[in-house]
Order: structure tokens, then C-alpha cells, then sequence
């Protein structure tokens, strides 16, 4: 019986998927793997019986993947499984913006005893008068499931895209490689990137100065893509017309002309069930055939459902030790490198010497996953 560990609520249509083999449980300790959504596991123990984690979401910050990866243990993450939940939040976000709807439903909660209420309103109207956003120009920064998905909707909605991801050559979008040409025409900004290195803060003070007066920003991914500080300085003088963030913290809770909600961007049923569903899976499929479908640190490897006595999982530091692998007597090998860190499946007719497999160049841990 595998012992699966919740870290937060998970939606019961997708561990309903792990069948009756897996036990769930509160207790870390003993536990085999975890499901985790925004739990912060950095400062946790893990114990040695942990082999996956799997994120809920899309975002892995609150994991800490290089002690996981230094340990072989598997984070997989559940990419586009909110895309669409993310990308409508996105879309309300451009209409809030466009139109002061915040402003018009605070003023008619401020008039609700009022007998004439009616006829003020007809007067006060005007103050909340907006734009629309159909012929406006969305700029997106990063087009993977979520901003390709934005991109289509918005295009739908009437407006002109333009997209910028280094890493994509989409043909079903207007692509830009020069991101000054994105910030001189758009209109509306949406920010679509994971939190690395070299993109945190990377709209500051330089970035949007060469964006247009009066620009709305969007940020439905990470709060630390914007530097929060440029951000409220750029408000202020009305450089940037809004900023629609989902994160709440001290800075932007007192930005002006800026719409915070509570990180709601994941926050439907559809994308709870979508998100527990490929995280059960992914440990199911890794704790049962060793395979990694979603992995964040490793490669991805799916060698399908065993078919010979023995597989082993083999996790190594060095890409000779594929070649040890594939040398063992009637080994099937499917595995590759990622960054610093290898991992492969190896399929036996029979258990070979472990102790020969842990003293190949690089290997740092082997599991038995059938035999």
C-alpha cells in the first residue's frame, strides 16, 4: 500500500485516479509520495521513504528541487492544466482595466439607502466611463499554454496580438524577437514567464519606460517578475495606466490604480480537478513503471509499463552511465541527461549485481521498481 501525503486539499476526482494501492494521509513521515499545491516544503524534513512530489499547479518555488534532485526524488509539476482557468482571470483582468467596473460597483454599494439611487446614478455614470478593448494591441511575454491560449482568446475578442517567447517559433501568432517592439505598440501587457534568474524584476523602471503612456500591465504568473517598486513609482505618474496583479503582498495591496486579487488565478473547479488529476497520475506512473512524465529537474522518460522481470530506476550525474546501463545483459534503456542531472529506466530479463549497477560513473541511487 503506497502512502500519499496532502500537503493542501486535493481534489478528489484526481486521487480518486490513484485506485485502491494508495492510501492518503496527512503524516509525511513513511510517506511514499506527495501532492502538494502551495504548501512551502523548503524547510520541511523529508523522510528517506519520499520518492515524488507532485505539484498541483504549474508553479514548483515552494519545492526545494535541487535537495529533491541531490536526493532522487522526482518533482513533476502539472503544465496547462490551469491554462484556461488562468488565461479567462486574464482576460476579466482586461476588462477591469479597460472599464472602472470596481469603481461603478463601489459607488452603487456606497448608495444602496439612497431613494433616488437611480437617478444618481445616471449622473455619477461618467466618472466611471472606460475603454474598449476590441482594436487594442495585447502584447504577451511567453507563449506556452497559457499565453498561446490568451493570444487566440483575445484575437477573438477583436484585438491585434503580438508575442515575444525566445524559446518559441510560433506560425498561428504575430511573433516579435525584439522585446522594445513589443513594449513601443502594446497597448496591454501580459506577462506569461516562470520565476528564473534572469526574469525576475524583469519589468522595471528601463522596461517600462519604453512601453507606451498609459499601458495596462498584466502579471497572472510570479509578483516577483515586476519590480514592485519601478512598478509604483510608474502608477503614480501615470505611466502606467493599471496593474492588474494576482498577488497580494505589502507593495501592491497599496499601489495606486492597481487591482490585486488573491492569487485566484488556478482557483476553479475545473482547474483543481484538471491540476490533481495529471499530479496523481504522474505519481502513479512513477511509483508503479518508474516513468517521469511532468519532470521538473529530470528528464522526461516514459518507458511505457515494464515487460521484462526486473526494472530498475537509475539516477546519475554523469552520462556514462547510460553506456553502463545498456551494457548489462539484455537491458532495455530509455533515460537521458537534464542539466546536471541524469535518470533512465532499465529493463532485465533477471536482477543484476546492484552494487555493479551504484559503482557506474555517476550513479548516485537506484530503485527497484519491479523484480
Amino acid at each position: 500500500m503506497y502512502q500519499i501525503c496532502c500537503l493542501n486539499p486535493i481534489s478528489k476526482k484526481g486521487t480518486a485516479m490513484l485506485g485502491d494501492s494508495y492510501q492518503l494521509t496527512d503524516q509525511l513521515s513513511g510517506a511514499d509520495a506527495v501532492l502538494v499545491r502551495s504548501a512551502d516544503m523548503h524547510e520541511l524534513e523529508l523522510p528517506d521513504s519520499l520518492q515524488a512530489i507532485a505539484r498541483a499547479g504549474a508553479g514548483v518555488n515552494n519545492i526545494p528541487l535541487d535537495r529533491c534532485a541531490d536526493a532522487g526524488i522526482m518533482v513533476s509539476n502539472a503544465p496547462g492544466a490551469n491554462a484556461n482557468a488562468v488565461k479567462e482571470l486574464v482576460i476579466a483582468g482586461m476588462l477591469l482595466a479597460a472599464r472602472d467596473i470596481t469603481g461603478g460597483i463601489a459607488w452603487t454599494k456606497e448608495n444602496r439607502e439612497n431613494a433616488d439611487v437611480s437617478k444618481a446614478a445616471e449622473k455619477a455614470k461618467k466618472q466611471f466611463a472606460g475603454t474598449e478593448i476590441a482594436g487594442k494591441t495585447l502584447g504577451i511575454i511567453g507563449l506556452g499554454a497559457i499565453g498561446h491560449r490568451l493570444a487566440h482568446a483575445a484575437e477573438a475578442l477583436g484585438m491585434e496580438v503580438i508575442g515575444y517567447d525566445p524559446f518559441l517559433n510560433l506560425t498561428d501568432v504575430k511573433m516579435t524577437k525584439n522585446l522594445d517592439e513589443l513594449y513601443a505598440v502594446s497597448d496591454y501587457i501580459s506577462i506569461h514567464v516562470p520565476l528564473l534568474s534572469d526574469t525576475k524584476g524583469m519589468i522595471d523602471a528601463t522596461a517600462i519606460a519604453r512601453m507606451k503612456d498609459g499601458v495596462i500591465v498584466l502579471n497572472y504568473a510570479r509578483d516577483q517578475l515586476v519590480n514592485e517598486s519601478d512598478m509604483a513609482s510608474a502608477l503614480e505618474s501615470g505611466k502606467v495606466r493599471r496593474y492588474m496583479c494576482d498577488f497580494a503582498n505589502a507593495n501592491t495591496l497599496h499601489m495606486k490604480n492597481a487591482i490585486i486579487t488573491p492569487h485566484l488565478g488556478a482557483s476553479t473547479a475545473e482547474s483543481e480537478e484538471n491540476c490533481a488529476a495529471m499530479a496523481s497520475q504522474d505519481v502513479k506512473n512513477y511509483l508503479e513503471n518508474g516513468n517521469m512524465i511532468h519532470p521538473v529537474t529530470f528528464p522526461r522518460v516514459d518507458a511505457g509499463k515494464p515487460q521484462q522481470a526486473v526494472r530498475l530506476g537509475v539516477f546519475f550525474r554523469e552520462e556514462s552511465a547510460l553506456d553502463g546501463l545498456k551494457a548489462l545483459p539484455g537491458a532495455s534503456v530509455t533515460g537521458g541527461m537534464r542539466g546536471g542531472y541524469g535518470y533512465a529506466v532499465a529493463d532485465l530479463d533477471k536482477m543484476p549485481d546492484l552494487e555493479q549497477v551504484k559503482a557506474m560513473p555517476g550513479v548516485y541511487k537506484v530503485r527497484i521498481v519491479r523484480g
